[in-house]
């Protein structure tokens, strides 16, 4: 089949499989065509496979690209392999073959002798050879927009084929061309050439990124073909590109190899095989059964790589399966930075950094038969050597250097300190050997370097593109490798430090990636160029010197040796002399150190102080901000010094002052024989008795003796004062005695006296004879101190003594009477309680022998007991005796107790009458005689047992009647006098005939100790009436109606001919007269006849309609006496039938579609409803029933007996419009209607209300609104609103899709309908769709789906673009490049109507954001917009800093009052402006010299550091060499007697290198000329060639002396004059500030009141008055009335435009016609709009582009209208006046007032381009009153100009051409147009209101501002005038002239003509004009407060020493060379 290249006749060979069909030859088949000839190749496939000419196909390469006329000749090559195809998207049936080349590249034998292939190194190499596959993948991948996936798959499962690895990732796959050029040997990226298809095609190298992690490390073309074979035996390569149909498969294996050189074949050719995905026909080795899971996974992949290795080597096998743990670490440690990004995996970093490197996942899989798969991604790994270098590290070195061209390394190094007793530096498992070595000795010092930590491992490991390169490693570099000798850091923290190098791709490795080939010798070059980068930043510096202080500053923080544990907090020291040092100190409880521990209370001894101190542990404190235990290498204590009771301090001293080798038995001893000396206790002795015994009990005023003290310490020896000389006598002891008495209220002092010790005699205290309250006492004894009256003594109380006792009352004197307990009566007991009490009050109790006696006249008393008790009380008193009256009687008590000194009381009481004992009823007879019906009565008294009338509570009382039945009982009550008359009702007997005898029983329930009384009553008969009887007549016969009888009647009838008789009680008829007819009642009727009465005839009675209603007729006779009825009950009967009457049984609601679940009951009634009740069950034939739209299919009528009815069931309507049916029941000639309700179906659909098209998108721009609301309304099947409630309804949603409200549940309401609201879309921009969702009864309901098309919104700012001149240098004190600002949308465009005023500028010192806040400064913008530059903001002339280093830029804008959008901050490097001056470091003092012989005297400088600066004091000059002439010249300009320098010479040159020059002393000639006393100026001249520009001399005035003694005189003077010459610029400077602040705000002052002026001017031409007092509370009261008044007139009803907007997605699109103006007239809007219909909806764009976007975004639905689209030469003048109009002049007088449609528009914005829409749209309309005035407008207008259409306000239309009328020509009614009309506008109160708000609030700001700036002006005069000022000035003139005197003196010029100031001024350059900028008055404000600290602190050495001038181009200070 394959056949090469014809040569001669340019005949190509191809191979062609056809694919067209599904089942299709397999076969593929070799044609040979011309090479060029499209159609030759053509005819030869359709030759081939039978096609017809006519028949459509494709023909494509295996990478579906297709073959045409057009690229035959750049594709069709020799030996392809192509496709018969239906089309080029067509998937494979079934698999292919395509013919590869793999000829080894001529690279294979150039370079195949560079490397040996994989040198060991001592490891094995397996885990490098993966490594090369990996890097594949990773380069791979390196294009993915999402996660980087990369597998490693270990298939050692025996039950899935023999054992195989592979690496499967989903970068972008490769084409079979592409695998074609994997195959050959050594063809790297660098060797395809453009025309060669391959994933490396025209080869670009990456971006320069952080570490150069880019991913490209696939490069060679060697390392992924020698690793598969080293693991394996076979490599199997499946690759799918992205887009692509096809997956390549190609093989090579040894085994295939072997066997071509067996068969003597082309070994370099093979096959590569085309499929579909997931096809695994072709594996039919069992040994590769693995491989169907693998192709399985292939579906759904868009595009992959997978490589399977299989033959692995057994011992492989065994190495991979039991090293997981080993080699998996060595993978994650050789791509660390790939996985964990630049800065490395930092466990303890917060927040990990996002990024770029956290989508790479490299994942490990292991598969073994019976075991679960082991997974591992390499980003879980902790422990790589990577990862604990970075972890372990304390702090870090970076540098970079600079190698051969674009050869970069990054470097870092890194710190791993020591921690108390072990390295940090972590052991690497992977070179044991190495760290096992031990340290050789170096011969080269008298030292051992110590070799801890690292040991002799290198310092760096290397990394190329990111990827480590195992094999190579860099042992140190000169700068950071051991120091020759000791220097400032120790030797063993050379050995704590590790490292990286990452190059980028300038260096050569082998192609293994094994080993550099040349890095170590390129960085070790002599050239290379290594500077340190801090903050991102390089800074060349000396690395080598940087690199030792780095070092030595880790060491210092880092190394720990002290444990500092039990962390307390973090303190402030006021005992430190340093504010500085102050804060922070970190307190601790304990220390662990050398071993031991020590914690607070310890007792410990200190070793080295002045004094040794004895003490216990208080804190331990350690300077800076910890937090928890930490380690450092000191710290200090505090301690309590021991004992307390002698030393009251606190020590502070260093931790190393501790003296480790004291025991705590010694220091206690020590503490204890100290505390021996102090007080101990109290000896106390009774020298004259009357001693007072511990708890004692004394009477009161019994005396206490007197008492002597002694105070003895321990040993028992006396004491007045503290031990101790120090103490003196501030320390004497005295003693105190006080007498306590304790109560209920506290403890009272009541005795207190001091004693001293008076040498010859001891403690004293008198006798006490005073107390004499009874109570519990302390008698305290207490040692205080003199002077202090302290009973402590360093926190230790001082000896005390203590007597407790009782004091209790004396014998009884005299007594007194308690209070009683009132009421007393008359035999009842009572108590009389007596209080007895001694000589002081005090209760006292009663001896036996007293026993009282009691008298009162008139009374008998005797008693019972006496209780002899604490409470005297005599108990049991009775009294009795005539009190004569209920109300009781006053009687004196006298009680008399023998034997007191006063022994009577006399008492007054009130005796009362007892309690009842008997009742007195009157009259006093036993009989009484009264007619029955008749009452009876009683006089009743009620007496005690004395006789006496008594009266109590609840005395009732009774009588109770016996001999009849039902007779009353009556009562009286006598509670209130104790007498009453006893009545009641009246005693009535019923049938009595004749006299009958009753029995009357009075008695008091109450009392029972009270007996009855009892009366005889004879009752006689009555001959009142006494009974009733009622009779109805029938003709001549009487009928009599007994009590209760029912009578039926017929319904709605009347009863007639009722009577009625009365008897008396022995039946005797009673004639019935007018006055007993008064008192008969009816109930039936209110009217009575009393005349019919009085014949004993009764009202008719009618008979109630209704069957239901009986009448209940009572008649009643009611009198005085009696009361007599009688009552019968009349019942309907219902009359013949009349009517037909149907009832609902349940709700008359029928759902549409469903049966009425209610019954109908049927029934037949009389002419009153009443229910006939004689039907027979035939009758139901008779009923019918019938209605509209019903449906009879389920009707059945029942007859129910029971209830004689019909039942009707089965009523179901038809489907149709819901609302209400009419039923018709008719039975014979009668009929009835019943109305039902039918309703809407159950729920079966959501539908949206006032909703557009479902099937179009709406529009809507991102965060947002939709257009209208979404409300939803639930619906049946037939579309009937279903009124539900409370259905669930939601919105279902893409997670990308936000909605604000946030997406919740809604329920729908009683009307079925939910309103969702108008919602807030925040989405991407595209297509969207939003999906309703509700369920009702579980089923879910079919809900619409709502299209969204989301624009971005083209008014959010989301970006600052930032341009400016980036290659500009920033010299100090110039001005910035001009910096262009723009605004960028959410849609990409400037954003152009921007408010320059948000737009700022900040700058501030430092790289980071962290200051800016402190010290920023804030610049505005320069110019704003205008028609050329729209959109972009200038920042120009911005002065750079004049101070050089770092700063950050950064621009905001704020869009509104929250939020603010930042740029990114700009970093630049400020550097020193052009060379100006030469300067001194320090400023020297004024030398004053004589030409003595001592050089001291003639030296005029020492030790000068001279160096050149520019104007703002930055040092500069680093490139510039030269010589520095130093020369003397005379002050006065005369050159006579020069003084000469030593040698004679008048010129000494000094050479200047870099910049600078160090002058080590500069002498004068001995016996030098010049003139004694005579002042010198030292001139010192910079000659440097290359500088052009001149440069100002450095100038320092001297005194010459010839005399040595004068000359130190003038030297002390000198001295003194420079003092004061500082002291005086500081005032001075500090006054200057002062006064241009107090300038600055007068004119700030003056400003204000000018604006408030203004503006108040311009309210009073709006009528607003402003009053001059509370102006504030009157424009805030106006404001809020205005505002309220505002938005009243917002909230009218308005005509609105009920057409949706167009979302204005861009700012060039304007809206919709509708939407773009308003007008006020009714009529006018009613009759344009309408003119206008077609034209509402157009949307109006100012481009083409924009409208096309919205055509497309609507599918050509929406109609667009470019404005630039618009030929404006013909649109009309919107100054032209009406056509009627010439020359100013009517040409006829019109009617209607006339005028153009469009003057009656308002337009709210876009006022310009509006004009040139309706200019096109409605031209030059007019519109007049009506038809007739425009008929005769237009008939006048004819004659003389062309007449346009033409509108009237009442909607007709006369068109341009003359035609009106017809439906066509006149508007419909407001309400038909929909809503599609012109909005009203605001009324012009409105803005006018607006206006006027505005005004009021720029005032309200100018009033404040006003105030503001007064009281800052009020508060700098006062203080401007305060004394310590005005002291201050007296200050500065004193100083002044003293410095006159002292120049005068020394002979120098005044300070004030110097002309050349030493350094430069120090004041502020303030502008002139008179309001200097906020940053200026800023920084005199930060001027005057420093100046200010200066002139008030003492003025000394100090000032005379300036800060020295540092470099802040290399940021280190200047030193003095040695």
């Amino acid at each position: 089949m394959a056949a090469g290249r014809d040569g001669a006749s340019n005949i190509l060979t191809v191979f062609v499989y056809d694919r067209r069909q599904d089942v299709s030859d397999d076969s593929e088949k070799t044609l040979n065509c011309h090479e060029g000839s499209y159609e030759g190749f053509r005819s030869a496939v359709c030759q081939a496979f039978g096609i017809s000419s006519d028949e459509a196909f494709v023909i494509t390469t295996t990478s579906r690209k297709q073959i045409t006329s057009e690229n035959f000749g750049g594709i069709v090559q020799d030996r392809m392999t192509f496709y018969l195809l239906q089309s080029v998207d067509q998937s494979l049936p079934s698999a292919t073959k395509e013919r590869i080349d793999f000829l080894p590249h001529y690279d294979t034998l150039v370079k195949s002798g560079m490397y040996e292939y994989y040198a060991s190194e001592g490891q094995n190499p397996l885990p490098f050879a993966l490594a090369e596959l990996i890097d594949n993948s990773l380069s791979a991948t390196s294009q993915n927009t999402g996660i980087r996936s990369i597998q490693l798959k270990l298939l050692f499962d025996d039950a899935q084929g023999k054992p195989a690895v592979a690496v499967i990732d989903n970068g972008r796959g490769m084409t079979s061309k592409q695998l074609n050029n994997w195959a050959v040997y050594r063809l790297s990226k660098f060797t395809r050439h453009g025309d060669t298809e391959s994933d490396h095609s025209g080869y670009v190298r990456p971006a320069s990124v952080p570490r150069s992690l880019n991913s490209d490390i696939s490069y060679f073309g060697v390392g992924g073909k020698q690793a598969a074979f080293f693991v394996g035996q076979s490599a199997r390569m499946i690759s799918k590109p992205a887009d692509a149909q096809d997956v390549h498969e190609l093989v090579l294996s040894k085994e295939d190899f072997e066997n071509k050189e067996r068969n003597k074949e082309a070994i370099y050719s093979g096959y590569i095989r085309n499929r579909k995905p997931s096809d695994s026909s072709h594996i039919v080795n069992d040994d590769e059964r693995f491989l169907l899971n693998v192709i399985m996974e292939e579906k759904n992949k868009e595009s992959f790589t997978t490589v399977v290795i299989t033959g692995v080597q057994p011992d492989h096998v065994q190495y991979l399966r039991n090293n997981f743990y080993h080699w998996t670490r060595q993978l994650a440690h050789i791509y660390h930075y790939y996985i964990h990004g630049p800065k490395g995996n930092e466990n303890n970093s917060p927040v990990k950094e996002l990024g770029a490197f956290n989508s790479i996942d490299i994942e490990i899989s292991m598969f073994e038969k019976g075991k679960i798969p082991k997974t591992l991604n390499l980003r879980e790994i902790k422990d790589d050597m990577q990862t604990l270098y970075i972890n372990t590290a304390a702090d870090s070195f970076e540098f970079k250097a600079q190698v051969e061209g674009e050869g970069v390394v990054e470097g870092i190094i890194r710190y791993h300190p020591f921690l108390y007793d072990k390295e940090t530096y972590p052991e690497d498992p992977c070179f044991p050997s190495r760290l096992k070595e031990e340290d050789d000795d170096n011969e080269d010092e008298c030292f051992l370097i110590e070799k801890g930590g690292r040991g002799k491992r290198p310092i760096f490991e290397c990394f190329w593109n990111g990827r480590l390169i195992p094999y190579t490693t860099v042992e140190v570099f000169e700068w950071c490798g051991f120091p020759k000798k000791r220097g400032l850091v120790p030797f063993e923290c050379y050995n704590r430090i590790s490292g990286v190098l990452f190059t980028n791709d300038k260096f050569q490795v082998s192609t293994n990636k094994l080993t550099f080939m040349d890095l170590e010798l390129k960085l070790k070059d002599k050239d290379t160029l290594f500077t340190r980068v801090v903050n991102g930043q390089e800074q060349r510096m000396k690395i080598d010197r940087e690199f030792t202080l780095w070092l030595k500053d880790c060491h210092e923080k880092y190394d720990k040796q002290i444990k500092f544990t039990l962390f307390k907090g973090i303190i402030t020291r006021t005992d430190q002399p340093s504010k500085r040092m102050q804060s922070p100190w970190a307190t601790y409880s304990a220390i662990e150190w050398d071993g031991k521990t020590y914690k607070t209370g310890q007792l410990i001894k200190t070793i080295k102080t002045v004094r040794i101190f004895h003490g216990s542990i208080q804190n331990f404190f350690l300077y800076g901000d910890h937090d928890g235990d930490v380690y450092a290498t000191g710290g200090e204590v505090q301690i309590a010094l021991e004992p307390q009771a002698l030393y009251d301090e606190k020590k502070i001293i260093p931790i190393c002052k501790l003296d480790r080798s004291a025991s705590d038995k010694a220091v206690k001893k020590y503490i204890e024989e100290e505390m021996a000396k102090l007080p101990d206790k109290l000896s106390v002795t009774w020298p004259e008795g009357d001693e007072l015994s511990p708890n004692e009990t004394r009477y009161a005023g019994t005396t206490i003796g007197a008492l002597r003290i002694e105070i003895v310490n321990k040993k028992g020896e006396a004491m007045q004062k503290l031990p101790g000389a120090s103490h003196g006598g501030s320390k004497k002891l005295l003693v105190e005695l006080k007498v306590i008495l304790h109560s209920s209220d506290g403890d009272k002092e009541i005795i207190s006296h001091i004693s001293q010790h008076g040498g010859k005699w001891p403690y004293w205290f008198k006798k006490m004879e005073t107390i004499n309250k009874l109570g519990s006492y302390t008698l305290k004894l207490q040692v205080v101190l003199n002077e202090s009256n302290a009973d402590t003594y360093a926190g230790r109380p001082l000896p005390s003594k203590i007597f407790k006792f009782n004091i209790i009352a004396g014998k009884p004197q005299k007594f007194s009477i308690g209070l009683l307990d009132p009421p007393f009566c008359v035999g009842i007991p009572f108590s009389i309680p007596l209080s007895v009490q001694d000589e002081f009050g005090h209760d006292a109790y009663l001896t036996d022998d007293i026993v009282p006696q009691l008298e009162a006249s008139g009374l008998t008393l005797t008693y019972e007991e006496i209780d002899r008790g604490p409470d005297y009380v005599i108990k049991g008193v009775l009294a009795k005796g005539l009190v004569n009256n209920y109300q009781g009687k006053n009687f004196n008590l006298k009680v008399t107790l023998p034997g007191l000194r006063e022994e009577t009381q006399v008492l007054r009481i009130k005796l009362h009458p007892g309690p009842p004992r008997r009742l007195n009823v009157r009259p006093d007879s036993n009989i009484f005689k009264i007619e029955n019906g008749t009452p009876v009565s009683f006089q009743i008294e009620v007496l005690d047992e004395v006789g006496n009338i008594t009266a109590q509570p609840k005395l009732i009382v009774h009588c109770k009647f016996s001999g009849a039945p039902d007779l009353p009982i009556y009562s009286v009550d006598c509670s209130s006098g104790g007498l009453n008359i006893l009545t009641g009702p009246f005693l009535h007997v019923k049938n009595i005939k004749k006299d009958q005898t009753l029995k009357a029983k009075i008695e008091i329930p109450s009392c029972k100790d009270v007996p009855p009384v009892e009366k005889t009553i004879k009752l006689l008969p009555s001959s009142r009436v006494a009974k009733l009887q009622v009779f109805s007549m029938e003709g001549e016969k009487a009928t009599q109606i007994k009590h209760q009888d029912e009578i039926s009647w017929v319904a709605g009838d009347v009863m007639q001919n009722l009577m009625f008789q009365m008897y008396d009680e022995i039946e005797k008829e009673i004639i019935i007269t007018p006055a007993l007819a008064e008192k008969i009642k009816v109930n039936w009727t209110p009217k009575i006849s009393k005349e019919q009465l009085v014949k004993g005839l009764l009202p008719d009675v009618k008979v109630p309609t209704s069957v239901n209603d009986v009448r209940y007729c009572q008649i009643t006779f009611l009198d005085d006496h009696v009361s007599l009825e009688s009552a019968f009950i009349v019942r309907p009967l219902p009359d013949e039938a009349r009517h037909i009457k149907c009832k609902l049984k349940g709700s008359n609601v029928l759902q549409m579609g469903e049966k009425l679940q209610a019954e109908i009951e049927v029934m037949i009634t009389d002419q009153h409803g009443n229910q006939i009740q004689n039907l027979a069950s035939s009758s139901v034939s008779s009923l019918g029933i019938s209605g509209n739209g019903l449906d009879k299919t389920d009707l059945k009528i029942f007859w129910q007996a029971d209830t004689q009815t019909f039942c009707v069931k089965g009523i179901r309507f038809k489907p149709g419009h819901p609302g209400i049916k009419e039923l018709c029941f008719g039975w014979h000639e009668f009929s009835h209607f019943l109305r039902l309700n039918m309703i809407a179906g159950p729920p079966a659909k959501l539908i949206l209300m006032d909703w557009i098209d479902l099937g179009e998108s709406v529009s809507v721009i991102n965060g947002k609104e939709l257009p209208k609301p979404l409300i939803v309304q639930l619906c049946d099947q037939w579309d009937n609103p279903s009124p539900e409630p409370n259905v669930k309804i939601s919105l279902v949603k893409s997670s990308i899709i936000k909605i604000t409200p946030s997406n919740q549940l809604y329920k729908t309401n009683e009307n079925g309908r939910a309103n969702l609201g108008v919602l807030n879309i925040h989405a991407p921009r595209g297509e969207h769709m939003l999906q309703l969702k509700a369920t009702y009864n579980k089923t879910i309901l079919d809900c619409p789906v709502i299209k969204l098309n989301v624009l971005p919104d083209p008014d959010k700012p989301v970006l600052l673009n930032v341009k400016y001149d980036k290659k500009a240098a920033f010299a100090a004190g110039s001005t910035f490049p001009d910096f262009m600002i723009s605004v960028i949308s959410e849609d990409g465009n400037i954003i152009k109507n921007v408010n320059p005023g948000r737009i700022s500028m900040k700058i501030w010192e430092g790289g980071s954001s962290e200051t800016r806040l402190s010290n920023a400064t804030t610049c505005g913008c320069t110019k704003t917009k205008d028609d050329k530059d729209e959109g972009f903001f200038y920042f120009r002339d911005k002065m750079v800093p004049e101070q050089v280093g770092i700063y950050s830029i950064q621009f905001a804008f704020a869009f509104d009052k929250m939020n603010i959008l930042s740029s990114e901050q700009i970093i630049v490097e400020v550097v020193p402006n052009e060379p100006a001056q030469l300067m001194p470091a320090s400023l020297p003092d004024t030398p004053v010299v004589s030409n003595d012989d001592s050089v001291a005297s003639r030296t005029l400088v020492k030790d000068l550091s001279l160096i050149i600066m520019d104007k703002y004091k930055n040092c500069t000059g680093n490139d510039l060499d030269g010589k520095i002439v130093a020369k003397i010249k005379s002050s006065t300009g005369k050159d006579a007697d020069i003084p000469l320098f030593q040698g004679k010479t008048s010129t000494v040159e000094f050479p200047f290198h870099k910049g600078i020059v160090e002058i080590e002393a500069l002498v004068l000639a001995e016996n030098s000329p010049g003139r004694d006393s005579t002042e010198y100026i030292l001139v010192f001249e910079p000659v440097i060639p290359t500088l052009k520009k001149y440069l100002e001399p450095y100038c320092l005035q001297f005194m010459f002396y010839n005399d040595f003694k004068r000359q130190q005189q003038m030297a002390t003077l000198t001295k003194q004059r420079d003092n004061l010459a500082q002291s005086i610029d500081v005032y001075r400077k500090w006054f200057d500030a002062a006064n241009r602040l107090l300038s600055e705000i007068k004119c700030q002052a003056q400003e204000a009141e000018t604006k408030e002026a203004h503006l108040k001017a311009e309210l009073e031409k709006k009528q607003i008055e402003i009053p001059q007092i509370n102006a504030i509370q009157y424009v805030d009261s106006l404001l809020k009335k205005n505002i309220s008044e505002q938005e009243e007139i917002k909230k009218q009803p308005r005509r609105t435009c009920a057409i949706a907007n167009y979302p204005k997605g861009s700012q060039d699109v304007l809206g919709k016609v509708a939407h773009l103006a308003q007008i006020e007239e009714n009529e006018a809007a009613k009759v344009i709009s309408w003119h206008l219909a077609s034209d509402m909806d157009c949307v109006i764009t100012r481009t083409t582009a924009a409208a096309r976007r919205i055509f497309d975004e609507t599918q050509g639905r929406q109609q667009v209208l470019p404005l630039e689209s618009i030929y404006k030469k013909n649109l009309p003048d919107w100054n032209r006046t009406l056509p009627h109009l010439r020359n100013g002049r009517n040409c006829f007088d019109p009617l209607g007032n006339p005028v153009f449609a469009r003057d009656l528009l308002t337009f709210p914005e876009h006022q310009e381009s509006c004009q040139t829409v309706f200019g096109l749209i409605l031209g030059d309309t007019i519109i007049v009153d009506n038809l007739d005035a425009a008929n005769h407008y237009r008939n006048e207008v004819v004659k003389i100009a062309y007449c346009p259409t033409l509108l009237t306000r009442e909607g007709d239309r006369i068109r341009s051409n003359g035609k009106f009328g017809g439906l066509q020509n006149k508007a419909p009614p407001m309400d038909k147009l929909r809503g599609m009309v012109f909005g009203a506008p605001l009324p012009a109160r409105y803005y006018s209101l607006s206006k006027q708000i505005e005004l009021l609030q720029q005032y309200h700001t100018a009033v404040v501002r006003l105030n503001k700036v007064r009281a800052e002006l009020e508060i700098q005069e006062r203080s401007l005038n305060t004394p310590e000022i005005q002291k201050k000035k007296e200050e500065f003139a004193e100083k002044e002239r003293n410095l006159k005197l002292i120049e005068e003196k020394i002979g120098m010029t005044p300070t004030g003509r110097c002309s050349k100031s030493p350094l430069r001024s120090e004041g502020l350059d303030v502008n002139d004009s008179p309001s200097p900028p906020k940053r200026v008055r800023r920084e005199i404000v930060k001027k005057l407060h420093s100046s200010e600290e200066l002139v008030s602190a003492p003025l000394t050495k100090r000032q005379q020493q300036t800060t020295t001038v540092t470099s802040e181009v290399n940021g280190s200070s200047r030193k003095k060379k040695t």
